[in-house]
């Protein structure tokens, strides 16, 4: 299987595919990653970046899956702070028109889809394990993709109030967008690395969010190959 890792930034896979962690890896044998049937492409932050660059590539390039990897905000109490989850579907909550105080979708313009979503999901992908001891199988959630993160209590009540999003992103329905325009089997894979909120650095969970991440698709990659 040609498998195609995306992801906005190289800090959140680095673990995965810095040269450091690939030497050891190499030395110690203690991960089946497969340079040979698996890329990366670092796409940059945002919807605008991902879909131009994934699509850029993908015009010269095939696979049999591609899986986005990176950090997500929770409006999601109930997921812990480094928590992984599987991201099912993902909508574009900005992308329409304002009536009034009505927010008009860009499907209620009949201008095209706002929601997207993944193409297939983990435990389709690994159904020979049987579910009971798939210890890969996570909460499947349903995010937003923004241009500008949530950080005001009256702008976080409005889209919980008219989307009910748990995670949002920067990238997401970006990658789900692109992968169906490419025909292309997809994934989307997140940890949970801050609650949305009120900006509040000291209360972010980075690190063990990129370590929970990393570790998880380790171990996805392995099974997958």
């Amino acid at each position: 299987m040609k498998i195609l890792i995306v992801a906005a930034t190289q800090q959140e896979i680095e673990p995965l595919f810095s040269v450091e962690s690939l030497k050891s890896q190499v030395e110690s044998n203690s991960s089946n990653l497969d340079l040979q049937t698996t890329d990366l492409l670092i796409t940059g932050v945002g919807m605008v970046a991902t879909a131009f660059s994934l699509g850029r590539h993908l015009a010269t390039n095939q696979y049999d899956l591609a899986i986005n990897l990176g950090i997500a905000g929770s409006f999601d109490r109930s997921l812990d702070l480094g928590e992984v989850v599987e991201i099912t579907s993902d909508t574009f909550s900005e992308l329409g028109a304002e009536d009034g105080e009505k927010f008009l979708t860009i499907k209620d313009l009949c201008l095209g889809d706002h929601i997207y979503s993944a193409s297939t999901t983990v435990s389709n992908l690994l159904s020979p394990i049987p579910p009971e001891e798939n210890k890969l199988l996570v909460k499947q959630v349903a995010g937003i993709t923004v241009n500008c993160v949530h950080g005001n209590d009256i702008s976080i009540s409005k889209i919980k109030d008219r989307l009910r999003p748990q995670v949002e992103s920067m990238e997401g329905a970006a990658f789900f967008y692109a992968c169906k325009l490419a025909g292309l089997p997809c994934i989307q894979i997140r940890s949970v690395s801050n609650y949305v909120e009120k900006r509040n650095r000291d209360a972010w969970q980075i690190g063990l969010a990129v370590k929970n991440l990393n570790t998880f698709a380790d171990a996805l990659l392995q099974k997958l190959s």
